[in-house]
Formats: C-alpha cells, sequence, structure tokens
C-alpha cells in the first residue's frame, strides 16, 4: 500500500542521499515530498558529492540540481506516514529552523517512521528526540549524539541502525540496508 512521506531537504544536502531515497521510495510506489524551507514546488536546490577517497574525512565536489516537488510552508505533517532527512551540509542550517523541528518532533510523537542518514541526525539532536535511544551517524556527529541524550552506536559505512520508529545510518554507502529498514516500517504503517 502505497504511503505519503515526507522529505527535508535544503541547498547542499548530499547528492545521493537525496536522490537515492526519493528514487527508490517512489519505485516502491509511494508519494515523496521534498520540501525545504523558504522555497515552493518547482524550485531546485544545490547537493553535494561526499566520497571517501582514503582522507581522514569525506571530500566535497558540486553535486546536481535537485527540484522540489511540494511547497514546505504548505505541509501538514499530519498527513505524512514517515519522514525522511538526508544529510550533507544541509541540516547544519536545517536545524536552526523552528519550524523543522516541529516537523521533526511531531513524527515522534506519533511514533511515525524517520529515516535519517549521515548529518541528518543533527537535525534530530536539535530536536531533543534523541534521549535514551540508539543512533548511528556518520561518526563525527556522534559528540552531538551523546550530548542530546543518546547512545551513539557505532556500524559498518553499509550498514542500518533502527531503535523502535527510528532508522538510521552512517552514510550514503549504507542505503542498502537503511531504505531496507524503511521499507519494512513502511509496511507496518
Amino acid at each position: 500500500m502505497s504511503k505519503r512521506i515526507l522529505l527535508l531537504a535544503g541547498d547542499f544536502v548530499e547528492d545521493y542521499e537525496i536522490m537515492v531515497p526519493f528514487q527508490a521510495l517512489a519505485m516502491l510506489g509511494h508519494q515523496v515530498d521534498a520540501v525545504c524551507p523558504g522555497k515552493q514546488a518547482g524550485d531546485k536546490i544545490r547537493t553535494a558529492i561526499h566520497d571517501f577517497e582514503g582522507d581522514q574525512t569525506y571530500t566535497e565536489k558540486p553535486g546536481h540540481q535537485f527540484s522540489l516537488n511540494a511547497t514546505f510552508d504548505q505541509i501538514d505533517p499530519a498527513h505524512y506516514n514517515a519522514l525522511v532527512i538526508p544529510g550533507g551540509r544541509a541540516p547544519e542550517y536545517l536545524r536552526l529552523n523552528e519550524r523543522v523541528l516541529e516537523l521533526v518532533r511531531h513524527f515522534f510523537a506519533f511514533a511515525k517512521p524517520v529515516a535519517a542518514v549521515c548529518h541528518g541526525v543533527q537535525i534530530l539532536t536539535a530536536a531533543h528526540v534523541l534521549e535514551n535511544r540508539r543512533v548511528t551517524a556518520y561518526p563525527a556527529v556522534a559528540p552531538e549524539i551523546r550530548a542530546a541524550g543518546g547512545t551513539y552506536v557505532e556500524v559498518p559505512m553499509t550498514g542500518a541502525l533502527v531503535d523502535d520508529n527510528l532508522i538510521t545510518a552512517p552514510a550514503w554507502p549504507a542505503h542498502p540496508a537503511w531504505l531496507a529498514r524503511l521499507a519494512e516500517a513502511l509496511r507496518e504503517v
């Protein structure tokens, strides 16, 4: 059965972390509404490609343009079955938007599936929804998870972690595991 999924994004979201979930979930028959604060359906956001090339951290290159298909100011979280939060640099500033944090809190208050990958977890730390939760993310986000009362769990870069309604992964190499866990959760809502 088709579900409605809200995908939170912003400029310099990680390219694979928005493109792959958006396309894969749509391929499964779900309606995925990609939104960005301050932007409307049809507007574009810029993406960044993060790669693992043997340096001490990921490298960043220009990505593609991604077209939003819904308007942030018009969404009602009550109309959605799940929330997807990609990483990249966008979560850095999206977590400063109180409406974004209110949306996140709605999904946790109603125990709806929330799937966050990489730095997307930064939005969850700012929303104060990680108390006593087991969470994975890009390792550089571990101190924020702990400061927010969560337990950071290190998993392989291709792994995912499920804690109740929360599905997290360290980065885009985990898409097969992360999206499979999200698909399972969507069957149950």
